[in-house]
């Protein structure tokens, strides 16, 4: 939405709140919907946001210009790209929940005697793998909720922890794959100071293994012990047997491992999608989980199969993502992110390493916000922020990238009301089975990884655990005196120095060949063609 920045500000007859009004119009429904009345539809949140647009637009100065800025906000980059991705991966998903897949996982669970808290504990960890394999967070649950939230729930584990396990997995692979573009994005916006070059990926996710694994350590103790507490288990699967379930399901693991493989060599979610879709139908039909019509067929004057299926399925969160983004995009025009960057940037707080990290991590948590929890694009904005930041106070590249990744992918992806990936798992509990639905306010308070990441990142924060300064030449200081600060003017300055130095060495390079040009062609002929004809 950075296009949004060649266009003039979007200004409101009653100041800047008029921006807010269809976000407030669109919180109070929501917490209405599922606090109040604890009913659970995409489509009602949907009707919120229009609403709440349609009431903000006369308060705009310039009717169209509002929603001009609205439209914007849908067409963003960001947006179109979610759009098609959810499409895509919901094909997927709704094969996979088509094919039995789970019970499957169920046949093998009891006759491995897991249940209960153990299942919820190794499901988490198993994302994990998936999710650092595909670094697609969305990919991962779209693949794993079919597969162990129907299954999980008859072995008599909590659906909250359960849906929280999944969640907190993908959003794991996020924080940490080093071919994830959160990764990337957090490492590449984080520039050196004394050296040309931004902060290298290895050596991003290097540091940043003391955060996210003591996070997900303490992630998977919790969802062990608490989910073992509070899971029926055992007394859940009393009466079952694993001969009341069938293993065949379990041939479509084939068409995962080849979605995943794909994912990893490719790097691409669309390709990983297409040999998935193309491997799980070949494999359906030759195992017989899957037949012709339930590709796509015509029951009762009605189109049938999983294709239609995933496309009818993800049509509501894909009508709640174009509400959040056209209003994303009317508080990007109203310059709402500009003025709290202004606002950190200028306060003149930012003294001390520890207050710089502070305010790397509001700066971040507030972005994200406004970006629905969709971190890539929120630290593509707000990383160069963070950058000068840091630098202000000699913070390495390593750790300014660290602080920001890991409040982006903590709390700020999982912000309750406003979070694409709550939304979405939320959605993905749907039509499980007898699985129940679960709205976005219990799994945030299921998903412990992004929680306890946030509470380690914060804790380091304070003590100052994992601090490093940017030294001569890039290197990583532990002592603050040993520091190389330099002003964003001299860095400027050096940088111009550089690039200046850099193009006259290229010229002189280039020089000796120019001139044996030169030298050659005053040596050769002239030819007929090209001889003067005077």
């Amino acid at each position: 939405m950075s296009q949004d920045r060649a266009h003039s500000p979007l200004t409101f007859r009653i100041g800047l709140f008029g921006a807010f009004i269809a976000p407030i119009v669109f919180v109070v429904s929501t917490i209405l919907f599922f606090v109040v009345f604890r009913a659970f539809d995409m489509n009602a949140l949907t009707t919120a946001a229009l609403v709440g647009l349609f009431i903000a637009a006369p308060f705009a100065r310039g009717y169209d210009s509002f929603w001009a800025a609205a439209v914007r906000g849908i067409s963003s980059p960001t947006s179109i790209t979610l759009i098609l991705l959810l499409f895509s991966i919901g094909l997927t998903s709704s094969l996979i929940k088509s094919t039995g897949i789970s019970q499957g996982f169920i046949w093998l669970s009891l006759s491995l005697g897991v249940h209960g808290g153990l299942f919820i504990a190794i499901t988490f960890a198993a994302v994990c793998a998936i999710a650092m394999a595909t670094a697609s967070s969305l990919g991962t649950m779209f693949t794993a909720f079919p597969i162990f939230y129907p299954a999980g729930f008859v072995l008599g584990a909590d659906p909250v922890l359960l849906a929280g396990a999944i969640l907190s997995g993908a959003l794991f692979g996020d924080n940490l794959a080093p071919i994830s573009d959160s990764t990337v994005i957090s490492s590449t916006t984080q520039r050196y100071r004394t050296r040309p070059g931004t902060a290298e990926v290895p050596g991003v996710v290097g540091s940043r293994l003391r955060y996210s694994l003591t996070a997900a350590a303490i992630a998977f103790c919790l969802f062990l012990g608490i989910g073992t507490l509070v899971s029926p288990g055992s007394s859940a699967i009393a009466a079952v047997s694993p001969d009341d379930f069938s293993a065949q399901g379990l041939w479509m693991l084939v068409a995962v491992v080849a979605l995943l493989a794909t994912a990893i060599v490719t790097r691409n979610i669309f390709k990983a999608v297409t040999v998935g879709l193309l491997t799980g139908i070949v494999v359906g039909l030759l195992s017989g989980v899957l037949t012709p019509a339930g590709i796509i067929g015509v029951e009762d004057e009605a189109i049938t199969g999983f294709l239609v299926g995933g496309v009818t399925n993800i049509l509501p969160i894909i009508g709640l993502n174009i509400g959040i983004f056209a209003m994303l995009g009317v508080l990007e025009s109203a310059g709402v992110l500009d003025r709290l960057v202004s606002k950190v940037v200028t306060s003149g707080w930012v003294t001390t390493p520890r207050r710089a990290e502070v305010a790397i991590g509001a700066g971040i948590l507030a972005t994200t916000t406004l970006f629905a929890g969709v971190n890539g694009p929120s630290m593509l904005v707000f990383g160069p922020i963070a950058d000068r930041i840091g630098a202000q106070v000699g913070l390495h590249p390593y750790r300014r990238a660290n602080v920001m990744d890991c409040f982006a992918l903590g709390l700020g992806s999982v912000v309750p009301v406003v979070s694409s990936f709550l939304f979405i798992a939320s959605l993905l509990t749907s039509d499980q089975g007898d699985a129940p639905a679960l709205d976005p306010m219990s799994i945030f308070t299921g998903a412990f990884y992004p929680l306890v990441l946030t509470c380690v990142i914060a804790f380091a924060v304070i003590t100052g655990w994992g601090r490093r300064y940017e030294g001569a030449h890039g290197s990583l200081e532990k002592d603050a005196s040993r520091a190389v600060i330099i002003s964003e003017a001299d860095a400027e300055y050096a940088a111009e120095a550089q690039a200046q130095a850099q193009a006259q060495a290229q010229a002189q390079a280039q020089a000796p060949a120019a001139a044996d040009v030169t030298t050659s062609a005053l040596k050769s002929p002239i030819s007929p063609s090209s001889a003067p004809t005077s």
